[in-house]
């Protein structure tokens, strides 16, 4: 495998009252990023954090931090998120007018510019943006929960993405979030995945690094 991969614990899962902690076992293991749900209770029916939250996380957070806005008016978060510095920014395609001025806008501010795709968000949806996007993020569960069961269809979602991506010469990675574990780990890398966010599977275990490692050790 030619190819680095990235796994991407989401902290939706960890113990809060113990994120610093939580934030140290993580950043002792192979993991690439810390990813964060970011849920308004409107786009999606749960609520999170918001950029207090976050900035208190890049405090104590060495890796880089990959945050997913499931969130109705993903703009408004664009200088806020820019300023504590996260790395990786993603939203959802069918919550704003103008994606294409929305990515350069992530851009612009120093951050790779993600879109979403929910499980019946036709995949092509990323065709006029693929050339500007750093990433596509591939929800294999229904977004605003955790702990759901990886939708079986997501694979041929992320074969399609892959040949596309391989056919237009293009150099987006390719994300995958729900239900990831060690049994389909290895058929997501193979059908082209690049990042892997794993909630549930790392933090409801005692050894967070060994199952890191169960993930990218395919």
């Amino acid at each position: 495998m030619n190819r680095q991969i990235k796994i991407a614990p989401s902290l939706l899962s960890c113990d809060f009252g113990r994120i610093r902690e939580e934030i140290q076992k993580i950043e002792a293991s192979d993991a690439s990023l810390l990813h964060l749900d970011v849920m308004d209770g409107h786009f999606v029916p749960n609520l999170t954090f918001g950029p207090p939250i976050i900035k208190y996380i890049k405090k104590y957070a060495k890796l880089p931090l990959d945050v997913h806005l499931m969130v109705t008016n993903p703009g408004d978060y664009i200088e806020p998120l820019a300023d504590i510095g996260v790395d990786y920014l993603s939203f959802h395609t069918e919550t704003v007018y103008h994606a294409n001025r929305l990515v350069n806008h992530i851009k612009e501010r120093g951050m790779k510019a993600g879109v979403v795709l929910n499980p019946s968000t036709h995949p092509m949806n990323i065709e006029y943006l693929s050339d500007i996007i750093d990433f596509v993020l591939v929800m294999s569960v229904n977004p605003g929960f955790g702990g759901q069961s990886f939708i079986p269809s997501s694979l041929t979602k992320i074969k399609e993405i892959a040949l596309f991506r391989k056919t237009n010469k293009l150099s987006f990675e390719i994300e995958v979030d729900g239900g990831v574990n060690d049994q389909n780990s290895p058929i997501l890398i193979e059908a082209g995945s690049d990042i892997l966010v794993a909630g549930s599977y790392i933090f409801n275990s005692d050894n967070y690094a060994e199952k890191v490692r169960s993930l990218i050790n395919v």
